[in-house]
């Protein structure tokens, strides 16, 4: 079965804006490459990864982009504009113009990290998305179940633009927190012609050292659920995963909950979803 990673990063945290990875996250506070990743992805059969932008820089997209070029495995980048630039028609347009341009797939913003939980309904934000949509390329909805209203609402207000969920919008899985968060995510059900959900990140929201595949099952189930199989994909969240066990057993507990699924629903999740949903130029693989 062939196997695409819809998410996952690199970074140097001296070379950009990390403050995060600090605290509990100090492990993984250094220099990620795709030598680190290769042997990663090799274990786990997967052949293919999408690159997402990890903070708010034209720059880091363009580096993401020349590297992508430069990588076997790197499908295609998810990278970041400022969606409030009057011309950020023309910053996307420039993005694809230059070195690994062609690998630019989709935008994101980290919408959770904004003090204004309705920041996607902005009208500046929406002009934004719009230059988004015109250029064909997806959204990553990097939100919390706080941010949900209002990226449900983005959905309903562009049909024409694809969405991804990033990481099920972090449920607090650690304190149990399914039935505020599935209250949220169920009306995109609605939204699902054009809206994907990433079963991505579940595992840093979880007990880091004692969860297992039991603890993630309700939240796949529920996702499976709301979107179906042809607009669930899988993402792996590294290196972030490394601190709540690594690639190899973060992928052993997603392959156990999605284990019951047909042959073809898993592939879905595993590969084809990913390469509808970004237009990835390994889907005839």
């Amino acid at each position: 079965m062939r196997i695409i990673d819809a998410h996952q990063h690199f970074w140097d945290p001296d070379d950009g804006d990390y403050a995060w990875v600090s605290g509990p996250f100090q492990p993984i506070r250094r220099v990620f490459t795709p030598d680190d990743l290769r042997p990663e992805l090799q274990a786990a059969g997967v052949s293919a990864t999408v690159l997402v932008q990890t903070w708010g820089s034209e720059e880091e997209t363009r580096r993401f982009l020349a590297l992508a070029e430069q990588t076997d495995f790197i499908a295609g980048v998810v990278g970041w504009v400022d969606l409030t630039a009057a011309d950020v028609a023309e910053r996307l347009a420039a993005l694809r113009a230059g070195p690994g341009g062609r690998y630019l797939k989709g935008i994101r913003h980290q919408v959770h990290d904004e003090a204004d939980e309705n920041w996607l309904g902005r009208a500046d934000v929406r002009r934004g998305l719009a230059a988004v949509e015109a250029a064909d390329l997806a959204y990553d909805l990097l939100v919390r179940p706080r941010e949900l209203p209002a990226a449900l609402a983005t959905a309903a207000a562009f049909p024409g633009l694809r969405l991804v969920i990033d990481h099920i919008a972090k449920p607090d899985i650690r304190q149990h927190g399914f039935a505020a968060w599935a209250e949220r995510l169920r009306p995109f059900a609605a939204e699902r012609r054009h809206v994907w959900c990433k079963l991505s990140g579940m595992v840093t929201e979880a007990d880091w050292a004692n969860w297992t595949a039991a603890d993630l099952q309700p939240y796949v189930d529920a996702v499976l659920t709301i979107f179906g199989a042809d607009r669930c994909l899988f993402g792996s969240d590294w290196p972030v995963c490394r601190v709540a066990g690594g690639y190899a057993r973060m992928f052993a507990g997603l392959d156990q909950c999605l284990a019951t699924l047909p042959a073809a629903d898993r592939a879905r999740v595993f590969a084809g979803s990913a390469a509808d949903v970004y237009r990835l130029e390994c889907q005839g693989e």
